[in-house]
């Protein structure tokens, strides 16, 4: 993944808890998608490289770097995007997805195409009605009508190797793709190809958000930022917080201190 440019961002030790995307309720995490329902409110600008949809129960307003306000109850903000909530909503989803899944790329062009507000009208979920799991089935199914889903029961054999195999290969330190590759007799480029056609995510980008749940996960069961880090195969919490700021504009705290998590494929 790129990295992003926040240099002019606020940094300092105050500002990491100040002003954050507040997020409160039901959380989902799986690979390529992070999705949280209940409050949303006002942030600082910043910025990361999931794609970002927010659906509101009342109409919010969204500044990016320029200072453009935009208003209403539905937003994609594409990857990148220098961006602050400046008026939040009770109540409402926020869905980031990575842009390299299918449909991360398609509301990220939907976002460049027919702007942050006019594209996000097109997407047919309500934030007050079904559960976090329906609502991103939802989304998922307006960006990609025809090819959404995966059948995994016509999996490739060497995918389904591989995506048993990558948990503890992520837990035991740095993972490259040559490696999974190797122990599964498979050339690396076979194996990206099979698993971004089959999995939905490159297996780089894969391999991150799965450090990242793991990390979540240890922090939850009551683990401290550094040992959670290590073991999700981070060199420390400084990059565990890096890699969650860079993806999601949010530090590990906002994803680990949640006290309902959704459970889904």
């Amino acid at each position: 993944m790129k990295a992003l440019v926040t240099n002019d961002f606020p940094t300092s030790k105050d500002a990491e808890t100040a002003g954050e995307p507040g997020w409160s309720g039901t959380t989902l995490l799986r690979p390529g998608i992070l999705a949280f329902a209940e409050a949303i409110d006002p942030t600082q600008l910043h910025a990361h490289h999931a794609v970002q949809i927010i659906a509101a129960s009342s109409p919010i307003v969204v500044v990016d770097g320029n200072g453009v306000r935009r208003h209403g109850t539905r937003v994609i903000v594409p990857t990148d995007a220098p961006h602050r909530i400046d008026v939040g909503a009770a109540h409402g989803t926020a869905i980031y997805l990575d842009p390299e899944i299918a449909a991360g790329a398609a509301a990220d062009r939907r976002a460049h195409l027919h702007g942050w507000i006019g594209s996000a009208d097109m997407l047919g979920f309500d934030p007050a009605h079904g559960d976090l799991i329906d609502q991103v089935a939802a989304v998922i199914d307006d960006l990609l009508p025809e090819n959404g889903k995966t059948e995994t029961s016509e999996r490739h054999s060497v995918v389904t190797a591989a995506l048993h195999l990558l948990p503890a290969l992520v837990r035991d330190g740095s993972v490259r793709g040559s490696d999974v590759a190797h122990r599964l007799g498979i050339s690396a480029s076979r194996l990206t190809r099979l698993f971004t056609e089959q999995v939905g995510i490159p297996l780089r980008p894969y391999i991150l958000w799965l450090r990242l749940h793991i990390a979540t996960t240890r922090v939850r069961a009551g683990d401290d930022l550094t040992a959670a880090a290590v073991a999700a195969g981070f060199s420390d919490s400084a990059h565990l917080t890096r890699a969650c700021r860079r993806t999601f504009g949010l530090p590990p705290s906002a994803l680990s201190g949640r006290s309902h998590w959704a459970v889904g494929d």
